[in-house]
């Protein structure tokens, strides 16, 4: 339901559209507008500008009369006048006589632009609907939306170019602007020896991280930001100068260089209200073309091609009938139709998912589908786990609860709970918690969603908290910038690093690298942060040509180890994660600093395609199982046998093994594969480096500690108390009697031993005992696991198959010639006399 109010031409509201480059005033003009009227509500593009807004009109109307709206924040009271709202968020069925809606040229951005189209063309106020933003979607507009006003918001201060300047030169109050993470870190390290600290501000951060890190440059508490381009949308900052460090980038697809427009977004943070700012470029940068610098200083930039489109007249009698719908052609040609929105991608993953697709039969379950595919995720993950996570919630939603198991939920939630790790890993757990946040401002879902909302609220506080103080304890010491300066001879110190990964500073080695991450020295003595912050630029400088070596390695440059780590000449730089089976595990980049993630999926990539090659090489009989085309019982028995990697107690698969055909049993048999009376397994991989990796993958799958692989040549072996019988089967061993029995040569002895069983009573000669590597006591514990029975006749001490049931009208007691008590005991006796 849009807040459309249909009218006759000569009483239609009013739509105007307010547009000028930063500090205009645009967002003060619209809230003035806004709390003219009875009713309002404005959309912000981002969460920390809806909630500062928010907390602005609070000071003004009070908490009763307005509300906020996000993704991951509700707070509505009983009756509210006004919405502040993030755009995503805006509860558009609510009629309101006033609409905003913030940075509308937005609607051009390639993963977010289709929302706001959407408001540009549907969103209402029955009175009044202002849209704020760049001169330059002023055209679209007026194409879109024919009734639109125009006015013109001129910038209240000047903005002019400077050239560039050394880091170490800038002025006081200046945010030095990077595109990635590491170039971040890597200037703040800089500022930081050189004048004594920096603040942070990049995408990744949590809203409460980033408020932390802005109010401790607000403060004064440090002169200098450095930002990615996420300063460039709404942050209100006492900025005199703003300096590009690059002005290319890399926007998930590919690098490219930043649009003047883009640009000017960022350079206009400089000079509040009357203040005048200035731009420019670091030393290391260069110039800006001449152009350019025109078009920044005069804000004149060409006008957007198009505006991004989807449509939103959804139809939910069926998952195809969605997609199809989502996939429609846009209506005009300056609307380019989305086609790669996170929610659009879930849905279609979930669309291969047999169980998925056959509980949304029916429009409700569409439609719920449809909701839980647009829950954020926040992490970027760029793989499946986001929709796997999708997909169970989803699951349990159409279960016969219709709600998440509050255990499930607690258990997500709890394990995010956790302080400790490097920045890099506080970032993940951020951006994992607050995609729960999320989840738990949908009621319908939860049980007790209050608890959840504030649960959720309270870790992502509690880690933002001590993100923002490991920010500080790496980017501010004031002590630093005097001991720097002393230390600099007038050009900064020279840092390579060698082929063998040895870091040099002046010729000295400061540390070495390991795997991706660097390991100083440690004896650097005082000179040790200069030192350590000339050998990260090093570091940075030479990460590109490594990670391309790494992806270009043969495989006799790669190992795993027991642990798991996968190592590459030597060095561990990923491990091992739980995947969908055991044979297939996730392959996990080692958190760390100076990987940005187009490197942590190169190195992914690469490690995933030796480690799949490994496995096929080494359990190569498993990955043929695998693969065989098998029916029916043939086909279940291979699905247990590889899920048990290779060895099964007969018991676990009586059914299917009775229900094979000669045909499955030849097939199997030429896979490897032998049916016996104890055990079903594959003979071929008790090799020990089959048994290593066996057990490997046994431990990673079950997430337990690393499992000590038994020697392949050990035939028997007493069990260790803390270790899984499922994990000792996993590398070829079954449990018999006190020990654990690899399953060829149990499977030998009871073949064995039913040979001499129907002949008559036998003896457990020491040839029986060799065969499995047992004593006579422990021969006695695995024959009688085995069914066979100790009894006394004529010629000593025997063993004779037990019988299969009672006879009926015998007396209870020992029979004839039996032992009474502990027959193996005495067995134990006798044999060893």
């Amino acid at each position: 339901m849009r807040s459309t109010v249909y009218r006759s031409p000569a009483e239609r509201a009013r739509i105007v559209a307010v547009l000028g480059p930063t500090n205009t005033g645009k967002t003060y003009l619209a809230i003035e507008r806004m709390l003219g009227y009875r009713t309002g509500m404005i959309g912000f593009p981002l969460r920390l500008l809806a909630r500062e807004n928010y907390d602005r009109i609070v000071r003004l109307k009070g908490a009763g009369a307005v509300a906020l709206v996000t993704g991951e924040e509700r707070i509505i009271p009983p009756a509210p006048h006004w919405f502040v709202c993030t755009v995503e968020a805006m509860p558009l069925d609510r009629e309101v006589a006033f609409l905003a809606v913030d940075e509308i040229q937005m609607a051009a951005d390639r993963e977010r632009g289709h929302v706001f189209t959407d408001r540009l063309l549907h969103a209402r106020g029955h009175s009044e609907t202002m849209f704020l933003g760049s001169e330059t979607a002023k055209a679209l507009i007026r194409k879109l939306v024919p009734d639109a006003e125009f006015v013109a918001r001129p910038r209240f201060s000047t903005l002019s170019y400077t050239g560039p300047k050394k880091i170490t030169r800038l002025p006081r109050r200046s945010a030095v602007v990077a595109f990635s993470a590491a170039d971040v870190y890597g200037i703040a390290e800089l500022v930081r020896r050189q004048r004594g600290g920096a603040a942070v501000v990049f995408g990744a951060l949590s809203p409460r991280t980033r408020n932390a890190q802005v109010a401790m440059y607000q403060a004064g508490e440090v002169d200098y930001l450095v930002a990615t381009d996420a300063i460039g949308m709404g942050l209100n900052m006492d900025i005199d100068h703003v300096a590009f460090a690059e002005t290319v980038k890399f926007d998930g697809r590919a690098m490219r260089r930043l649009a003047p427009a883009e640009l000017g977004q960022i350079a206009g943070r400089a000079g509040r209200h009357m203040s005048n700012g200035t731009f420019g470029t670091t030393a290391e940068m260069g110039t800006l073309e001449a152009q350019t610098v025109a078009a920044i200083e005069e804000h004149r930039f060409p006008a957007l091609p198009i505006f991004h489109w989807r449509n939103s007249d959804l139809d939910f009698s069926s998952t195809h009938a969605l997609l199809a719908s989502l996939e429609r052609r846009s209506p005009l040609p300056e609307l380019v139709r989305m086609r790669e929105a996170d929610d659009h991608l879930a849905l279609a993953a979930l669309m291969r998912d047999a169980e998925a697709v056959a509980l949304a039969s029916h429009p409700a379950g569409v439609r719920l589908l449809w909701e839980v595919c647009q829950i954020p995720d926040f992490r970027k993950t760029l793989g499946d786990s986001h929709v796997r996570l999708v997909g169970q919630i989803f699951r349990f939603l159409r279960g016969p609860a219709g709600k998440l198991p509050t255990e499930w939920v607690a258990r997500q939630v709890t394990r995010l709970d956790n302080v400790e790790g490097d920045i890099d890993t506080l970032l993940a757990r951020i951006a994992h918690v607050r995609t729960w946040t999320y989840v738990s401002h949908r009621p319908s879902w939860l049980d007790d969603a209050a608890h959840w909302q504030e649960r959720t609220r309270a870790v992502e506080d509690k880690l933002s908290d001590v993100l923002h103080e490991r920010l500080m304890q790496r980017f501010v010491d004031r002590r630093a910038a005097a001991l720097s300066r002393r230390l600099r001879s007038g050009d900064e110190l020279m840092a390579a690093v060698t082929d063998a990964g040895e870091v040099l500073i002046e010729g000295e080695v400061a540390g070495r690298l390991e795997g991706f991450k660097f390991v100083a020295d440690a004896d650097l003595g005082e000179s040790g942060r200069a030192l350590l912050a000339a050998a990260n630029r090093a570091l940075r400088r030479d990460i590109d040509g490594r990670v391309r070596k790494l992806a270009t390695a043969g495989a006799a440059e790669f190992a795993v180890d027991a642990a798991g780590a996968l190592r590459w000449r030597g060095q561990a730089v990923a491990r091992l994660a739980a995947g969908d089976e055991a044979l297939t595990p996730q392959v996990v980049p080692l958190p760390g600093d100076l990987l940005e993630p187009r490197h942590r999926e190169a190195v992914r990539q690469r490690l995933a395609a030796w480690f799949a090659d490994h496995v096929a090489r080494v359990l190569q009989p498993l990955v043929r199982l695998r693969q065989a085309e098998l029916k029916g019982p043939g086909r279940g028995l291979a699905f247990e046998l590889v899920r048990g990697l290779g060895t099964l107690p007969r018991a676990r698969v009586a059914e299917q093994a009775a229900a094979l055909s000669k045909g499955d049993r030849a097939t199997l048999r030429a896979l490897g594969v032998v049916i016996g009376e104890t055990a079903v397994f594959v003979p071929s991989l008790k090799r020990s480096d089959a048994v290593a990796l066996r057990a490997l993958l046994w431990s990673v799958f079950a997430g337990q500690a690393s499992l000590p692989p038994p020697s392949g040549s050990r035939l028997s072996f007493k069990p260790a108390p803390d270790i899984p019988m499922a994990g000792y089967a996993a590398c070829g061993y079954l449990p018999a009697g006190s020990l654990m029995v690899r399953a060829d040569r149990l499977e030998k002895l009871a073949r064995t031993a039913r040979d001499l069983a129907h002949r008559g009573p036998f003896a457990a000669t020491p040839a029986l005992g060799l065969m499995v590597g047992a004593r006579p006591d422990d021969l006695a514990d695995i024959l009688g696991a085995l069914g066979y029975r100790a009894a006394v006749d004529d010629a000593g001490l025997r063993f004779v198959r037990r019988a299969a049931g009672r006879r009926r009208g015998r007396r209870d007691g020992p029979e004839r010639g039996t032992m009474p008590h502990s027959p193996f005991a005495e067995l134990r006796r006798l044999v060893s006399t």
